[in-house]
């Protein structure tokens, strides 16, 4: 929707890192050995993709100590410098699952908002309310239902999948 950001996506999955995967890009070096290496700086490790406007930070090296390597003033300085040196740029830090890793928690820390994905009809109601908890009041969460299925006989609109139910069926809206 922002046609003229463009975007950066850091793999921050350091424990089962696939962005660079499938997005089809090789990848050598990444965000933790930007934070083990001073010398190492952002722009050695970013990678360009065939999607316009879209550029990579890959996860890197896997580390036993990649909790208290993300936890580190080292990382701090990292997320500032990438908010600040590009104040255009959308930066989205593609985590693990927040109650699954120690990881995603630092992490959330560190981000101005937080964006939770609850997988339809598989995530409960429970879980969405322990992922919260673990956040931060002054956080901004907003929560994202994927993998959604559409199901009933409503009318589809341009192939985007929103489906309408008239007022009084036993379907809702749904996108």
């Amino acid at each position: 929707m922002e046609m003229d950001r463009t975007v950066l996506l850091v793999d921050a999955d350091v424990a089962k890192p696939d962005v660079a995967n499938r997005l089809g890009v090789e990848s050598e070096k990444g965000l933790i050995d930007v934070l083990l290496d001073e010398k190492l700086t952002l722009p050695d490790v970013l990678l360009r993709t065939d999607i316009p406007k879209l550029t990579l930070l890959p996860s890197g090296s896997k580390h036993v100590h990649s909790t208290e390597l993300l936890a580190s003033e080292r990382m701090r300085q990292i997320t500032l410098e990438l908010s600040n040196r590009y104040p255009d740029r959308i930066v989205i830090f593609d985590s693990p699952p927040l109650l699954l890793t120690s990881e995603s928690r630092v992490l959330a820390g560190l981000m101005g908002q937080v964006v939770l994905v609850v997988e339809e009809a598989a995530t409960s109601q429970h879980a969405v309310k322990e992922a919260m908890s673990l956040l931060e009041a002054n956080e901004i969460v907003g929560i994202v239902m994927n993998k959604g299925r559409r199901g009933g006989s409503g009318d589809t609109y341009g192939g985007y999948g929103y489906s309408y139910y008239p007022y009084g069926s036993d379907k809702t809206s749904s996108k």
